[in-house]
């Protein structure tokens, strides 16, 4: 199965090049890789030039393809026409020798999926069952793993999903994918994370991805899914593991994201429930209350607490705008 590899890239060159060491230690190696850069220097071009990364197909864009939607549209009309899926990976990923073998089989395993996500394994401790379950911890397919404050909150409050990881409930703010375990198997979901995707390449024919989700694009992955999933099935391959490194470079400042958190995060509820009862839009809107509590009383509990005190105000600030100024969704 032909496939190519997209890399979106914003002024971080260092760690892109860790990325493309790790992707020419494949077991199996993309057909095309093609890395498309909207950095304003060229520090990037400069790294990538030579033999080290012969083949790669580089492009370095202008303002008018700027932004991770914008920059992933730009990627899938540059690739060949033999390709048959198109895989993106954020560029501070590091991934697992067999990868892509273990994502692309996955079509094979799975002939309705029209989509395949990857797992990242440093992000939660798990570990294996050995007991039921507490009232704070989280367990499947035997493994256990906390919580956290905020979800056990939630819980407590009744404002927890009860829909498997990689699903939507009602009223949004459901289970992500870190709550699906280590276990090796592939998971039907709704939704999986976008810096370590797969799509078949005549979804593309239907679908790109939203311009409304400019610059950083967060949650522009959940938008894609949600649409996605209306003509084909999604999984997660918990055996094609990753490294996320969580680059801070490139980054949105925390006004910014704050505010983005809660106008992106209502912009997919709604395109996943166009019509939420009154009950549910109450706890859409008390989970983003409680949650922006949260953060804010972590300017008293972490290190950075100017980081924690502007997505706080971010976040109030998207909650306001809301009352007045609604995005328009795009289906």
């Amino acid at each position: 199965m032909n496939f190519s590899l997209i890399i979106c890239t914003y002024k971080r060159p260092q760690v892109i090049t860790k990325l493309l060491e790790s992707v020419f230690l494949q077991n199996l190696v993309p057909n095309e890789i093609i890395v498309v850069d909207s950095s304003p220097d060229v520090h990037t071009k400069d790294l990538l030039k030579g033999d080290k990364y012969r083949g790669l197909k580089y492009y370095k864009v202008g303002k008018e393809d700027q932004g991770l939607t914008r920059q992933r549209n730009f990627g899938i009309r540059e690739t060949n026409e033999d390709i048959e899926v198109i895989t993106f990976l954020d560029d501070d990923i590091i991934l697992e020798p067999d990868y892509f073998e273990n994502l692309i089989a996955t079509y094979s395993e799975k002939p309705d999926a029209i989509g395949v996500g990857g797992y990242i394994i440093n992000e939660v401790d798990w570990r294996k069952a050995v007991k039921l379950s507490t009232f704070n911890e989280f367990t499947k397919d035997g493994y256990t793993r906390n919580l956290g404050s905020r979800n056990l909150l939630r819980k407590k409050l009744g404002l927890l999903s009860d829909k498997p990881p990689g699903f939507m409930p009602e009223y949004s703010n459901g289970l992500s994918i870190g709550f699906l375990p280590p276990s090796g198997k592939t998971y039907p979901v709704e939704f999986f994370m976008g810096g370590v995707a797969s799509y078949r390449k005549k979804l593309f024919k239907s679908l790109s991805f939203s311009n409304y989700f400019e610059g950083y694009g967060l949650y522009e992955d959940m938008d894609f899914c949600i649409r996605a999933s209306r003509l084909g099935q999604l999984y997660v391959n918990t055996s094609a593991r990753v490294i996320h490194n969580h680059a801070e470079s490139g980054r949105p400042d925390h006004l910014k994201y704050g505010k983005m958190v809660i106008r992106n995060g209502w912009y997919v509820w709604r395109l996943k429930h166009p019509q939420p009862c009154l009950t549910n839009k109450l706890k859409w809107y008390a989970t983003a209350i409680l949650l922006g509590g949260i953060r804010f009383g972590n300017v008293l509990t972490t290190k950075n607490r100017s980081a924690a005190l502007f997505e706080s105000l971010g976040r109030l600030s998207g909650l306001v705008d809301l009352l007045f100024h609604k995005p328009k969704i795009n289906q």
